[in-house]
């Protein structure tokens, strides 16, 4: 089980926002490879970073930050979502180090895009499937699809998608605990490994998605629990190696 610290990038700074909201924005650094220098040094493994302006603007915006933190931690996988809608900006990416890019809006848009772009990428791409009510959001949350998480999913299953990071909007943001039930259901209805995002707010949550790793949860992201201190990064880590080793 992984604990990935997101990095989320606006205006070149790292912030987060509650419920996808830009308007309901805090500014945790100015520096996001400095943040990110302080999670590698805590022991994260992977980090995610989400270009906001770029997932609202539909291209990359913060390309140059991430740029500079994938070259600074070459032994860090990243991955990276927001923007991302063509095959260009997936080949400059992994082309400046970044390992994985997730791919969210165009996937619900056009599937036969993550298809396309596996058999040119295999093993870098990622689906981002954000969800109300178990129905998949767009377009950097601003628009609510009929398409529901599990069907979209299951579009996937023999593209070779690396994994689906699958998002409560409700739940991001808010310290409101993880919607467990919801990313268990869709990591058992698919055979893709499933990254948890969303709503992770104490060690409880640590604890209860590490219970779950059987059901194909592979990891969880971690936001402004690590940022505001109700989760310790290394803790969770060690928590999850212990679970693992037993």
């Amino acid at each position: 089980m992984l604990f990935i610290p997101a990095i989320d990038l606006k205006d070149g700074k790292c912030v987060r926002l509650r419920q996808g909201r830009m308007e309901e924005t805090t500014v945790f650094s100015d520096s996001p490879v400095d943040m990110a220098q302080q999670w590698v040094d805590k022991g994260a493994r992977r980090l995610h970073l989400v270009d906001l302006n770029g997932a609202f603007a539909g291209k990359p915006v913060n390309s140059a930050v991430i740029e500079s933190i994938a070259g600074k931690f070459p032994d860090v996988p990243v991955q990276i979502g927001g923007g991302i809608r063509d095959i260009p900006t997936v080949e400059a990416y992994l082309n400046a180090g970044v390992k994985y890019c997730i791919i969210g809006t165009k996937a619900v848009e056009e599937p036969a895009f993550i298809i396309e772009l596996c058999k040119q990428f295999p093993e870098h791409v990622i689906v981002g499937i954000d969800a109300k009510d178990g129905m998949v959001a767009t377009e950097g949350w601003a628009e609510v699809s009929s398409v529901s998480a599990i069907d979209l999913a299951r579009q996937f299953e023999q593209a070779g998608v690396s994994a689906i990071v699958y998002t409560d909007i409700a739940r991001d943001g808010m310290m409101q605990g993880l919607n467990l039930d919801a990313t268990v259901a869709l990591a058992e209805s698919i055979s893709i490994p499933v990254i948890a995002s969303g709503g992770m707010t104490n060690m409880k949550d640590v604890e209860a998605v590490c219970s779950k790793e059987s059901s194909g949860i592979m990891g969880a992201i971690l936001g402004r629990s690590i940022y505001e201190g109700t989760i310790n990064l290394a803790a969770a880590q060690r928590y999850a190696d212990k679970l693992g080793a037993t």
